[in-house]
């Protein structure tokens, strides 16, 4: 095992602790709903985006008990956009994790209600005070996230890919939608450490090229997976994007050009992180292991 798979276990694993604790577990009338919760977040998953939170904090010691809050957090909007993209009137999938989607195991509207929750439960986790001991920093990663998350962010990148299925997207728009719909909360996820360390200015700039750069990387990843995938492997269905003619940067660019120009991003994500030397070596190897998952 490498150091970084090693990493990226370890941080796995606490952040699952973390969740276990921090979700609601109800047995009266809204068990159902509580149990939808911890069913499409605790279904598994290599927790990536908490890693980059826990990673990017690490780089200015910031302590693991400041740090966890939010990495939870970012956790669970990523499930509740998994749970809300599933439904019949977004993506329409039925598998996820390898499991049955969350409105396949409980009912549209439970799931709606979930992921309702869980973004709720996010800002609650971050706002808290036995997070981050200064209020300040705490209300600017909950501005940080809800603008990533929000219409000019993740939602704003959902809508787009939805008038994909009806559109013709060059290039350019493909970019653009997935600097929305994945990039937004990627840079989140690399920025937060920075907050909560008050760092400056060079080394935000520098985190957010970093997080830009892999959040593309990540999707043209995914459009090769989602291409040249196995659905059992992946535990979710692929081609998907395809046949409901939306552009991907495999279709718009063919499969070996989209490999170059993800190894490309990867470098570009490591050469922004010069300014902190050694300290990034492990944010390093995860922007290549981005592509090469």
């Amino acid at each position: 095992m490498s150091r970084l798979e090693e990493a990226l276990r370890d941080s796995a694993d606490e952040v699952n602790r973390a969740l276990l604790e921090l979700l609601p577990n109800a047995n009266d009338t809204i068990g159902r709903l509580t149990d939808a919760m911890r069913y499409a977040t605790l279904a598994g998953g290599k927790r990536l985006r908490p890693f980059f939170v826990l990673s990017g904090a690490d780089l200015f010691e910031v302590p693991r008990a400041w740090s966890m809050p939010t990495a939870a957090a970012i956790e669970m909007v990523h499930t509740y956009s998994l749970v809300h993209d599933d439904l019949p009137a977004m993506d329409d999938d039925d598998l996820r994790r390898g499991q049955p989607t969350c409105h396949v195991k409980f009912d549209d509207a439970t799931a709606i209600l979930a992921g309702d929750s869980l973004l709720t439960l996010a800002f609650q986790v971050i706002a808290a005070p036995d997070g981050h001991p200064d209020a300040a920093v705490r209300a600017d990663l909950g501005h940080a996230l809800a603008t990533a998350a929000g219409a000019l962010g993740m939602a704003g990148g959902q809508v787009m890919d939805l008038a994909a299925e009806h559109q013709s997207f060059d290039l350019e728009a493909v970019i653009r939608l997935q600097q929305l719909k994945t990039g937004a909360l990627f840079g989140f996820c690399c920025e937060a450490g920075a907050i909560m360390a008050r760092a400056d200015e060079a080394a935000r700039r520098a985190l957010r090229s970093y997080a830009a750069n892999i959040g593309l990387a990540f999707q043209i990843a995914d459009d090769l997976l989602d291409h040249e995938g196995d659905e059992a492997a992946l535990g979710k269905a692929v081609g998907k994007d395809a046949a409901a003619g939306k552009a991907t940067f495999v279709e718009l660019l063919g499969a070996e050009e989209a490999r170059r120009r993800a190894d490309r991003l990867a470098g570009e994500a490591v050469a922004a992180l010069a300014l902190f030397g050694d300290k990034a070596a492990l944010l390093c190897e995860a922007a290549h292991y981005i592509v090469s998952r």
